[in-house]
């Protein structure tokens, strides 16, 4: 009876700490004081820099709109794709050595610059080699989609593109499926590429401070990685029923067995 007691004592702490607690579950709690409220000011993203493997639609436009043909891809190899395929055969991807090349204007150099700096040195190629400055020239470089992988605990894992200019990390989760239960909210890695390399940076979702974080809005070819809370690992179950079930389940049966040993 004392080994079953014991038993029963050591089942219950384990039932303590398997649970998943309410606060590891609630976004942006307000931590640091007491009140209902929050109020955060959320940090502005700084102008995204072009990288390696980026896809970028370029549109040029003229008074006469046939001069520049040439520039602006229709897609004829493409008419029946659509979405991420068509910006793929339309749009201008960023080789190895940062560079695109656009017909009949040959190669631009855009690592690092912003849409808008790109913008400008098109614009500048075209006056300096195809037009005169009552052309009226008007140009749009955009990206072709907000392109990320989200992996690990979340509830449809792979690469999503977003056609949205800016999108924060609650965004790019729900549109992934959304963090389970069993998913580590208070530390999610976001994977980054850089031009020396890739990074990791980490985010509490629980913390209402996040919204503060440089890193709140992702950039394309951003991975999101969310790690697995122990209470998965241990099998025990996600809330109190379920680990009551499972440890009435194990008491059950060591119960059994004590009492077929003790005959």
């Amino acid at each position: 009876m004392n080994r079953l007691l014991l038993l029963t004592g050591l089942l219950l702490c384990i039932l303590s700490t398997s649970c998943i607690p309410h606060k590891d579950i609630v976004y942006l709690q307000n931590k640091n004081t007491a009140i209902d409220s929050t109020q955060a000011l959320v940090e502005q993203p700084k102008l995204y820099r072009v990288q390696i493997n980026d896809i970028l639609n370029i549109r040029i436009k003229v008074l006469d709109q046939e001069n520049v043909t040439i520039f602006n891809p229709v897609g004829e190899g493409s008419l029946n794709a659509s979405g991420e395929e068509r910006a793929y055969f339309d749009g201008f991807t960023v080789d190895i050595h940062g560079n695109i090349r656009i017909p009949d204007l040959g190669k631009f150099n855009v690592l690092g610059y912003t849409c808008e700096d790109i913008e400008t040195l098109i614009k500048d190629r075209l006056l300096e080699d195809q037009f005169k400055s009552t052309a009226n020239i008007f140009i749009t470089v955009k990206l072709s989609g907000l392109r990320y992988t989200a992996s690990g605990e979340v509830g449809s894992p792979g690469t999503q593109v977003v056609y949205q200019e800016r999108v924060n990390i609650f965004e790019a989760i729900a549109n992934a499926g959304e963090i389970p239960l069993t998913g580590d909210k208070k530390d999610v890695q976001i994977i980054r590429q850089y031009p020396q390399g890739q990074q990791i940076h980490h985010l509490d979702l629980t913390d209402a401070n996040v919204m503060q974080s440089p890193y709140y809005y992702i950039q394309p070819n951003d991975i999101i990685y969310v790690k697995p809370l122990k209470q998965k690992i241990w099998g025990t179950g996600t809330t109190g029923v379920q680990t009551l079930t499972t440890l009435f389940s194990v008491v059950s049966f060591l119960t059994t067995i004590i009492l077929v040993i003790n005959r």
